[in-house]
């Protein structure tokens, strides 16, 4: 292949201009020699703030087994607390309205957390398809232009083959 033009051409079918980003980025990377898989954690770790990184943790506790054992212990100690123990002067008293509140509010904030991280899931799967894609459009490049340098090989091989063997008749034809 002599340049890019011609490259992209023969591989993609299409100009040069015509190339969208990521397969302009792959060819030039493809020709180039440059490795173009990395780190996916580190990558998509990298373009997250803050919020992001909190709403995760949050969602990650929210949605273990330790928090589901804690706050089930929670709810047995408020329970017992307030229905037995001080029977007269619980702070919620039966039927545990504070308790339904306070049950309200987290679920309320929990779920637009667990909501958030997990369209940031949805993002990170986009992320790595895409990634994917890049990979494997890189292999299929190189894949493409090692049969094209075999094939060269290969023709100038039967070339040279012919040659010889026109040179063997002709040899041959003299010689009779």
């Amino acid at each position: 292949m002599k340049n890019f033009d011609d490259a992209a051409q023969i591989l993609f079918g299409k100009a040069a201009e015509e190339l969208d980003e990521t397969e302009r980025e792959v060819l030039l990377n493809s020709r180039e020699g440059r490795i173009l898989s990395s780190d996916r954690n580190v990558a998509f770790q990298s373009r997250q703030n803050l919020g992001d990184r909190i709403a995760d943790a949050i969602a990650r506790v929210g949605g273990s087994w330790f928090f589901i054992t804690g706050f089930l212990l929670f709810l047995f100690v408020w329970t017992v607390a307030n229905g037995f123990l001080l029977a007269r002067d619980a702070f919620d008293p039966y039927p545990f309205i504070f308790l339904n509140l306070v049950l309200s509010m987290l679920a309320a904030l929990q779920a637009p957390v667990i909501m958030m991280s997990q369209n940031r899931q949805a993002e990170r799967d986009r992320f790595e398809a895409s990634k994917d894609y890049e990979v494997n459009l890189k292999a299929e490049i190189e894949l493409m232009a090692l049969h094209h340098k075999i094939d060269s090989h290969v023709l100038k091989e039967i070339t040279a083959l012919r040659t010889e063997i026109e040179d063997l008749r002709r040899g041959l034809a003299a010689a009779s």
